[in-house]
């Protein structure tokens, strides 16, 4: 009875402090959201760069093309 007693206690007196502390940190999904979008824009621009410079190396003559 008195291993009941005290875990009673323990467990009573633990959430009491959880709901004391108010400031628990930021839930996970607003962190993934800001990285997905992060990831986007990096395809987006890695992308862009990759079309530019491959329209940029096509520009270049070639040897055959020089004459």
């Amino acid at each position: 009875m008195h291993l009941i007693a005290y875990l009673h206690v323990a467990l009573t007196t633990r959430l009491a402090e959880l709901r004391r502390d108010g400031e628990r940190g930021d839930s996970p999904v607003p962190t993934a959201v800001i990285i997905f979008g992060l990831v986007a824009v990096a395809i987006a621009v890695t992308g862009f760069a990759l079309t530019k410079a491959s329209d940029w190396m096509e520009a270049i003559p070639g040897p055959d093309e020089a004459e």
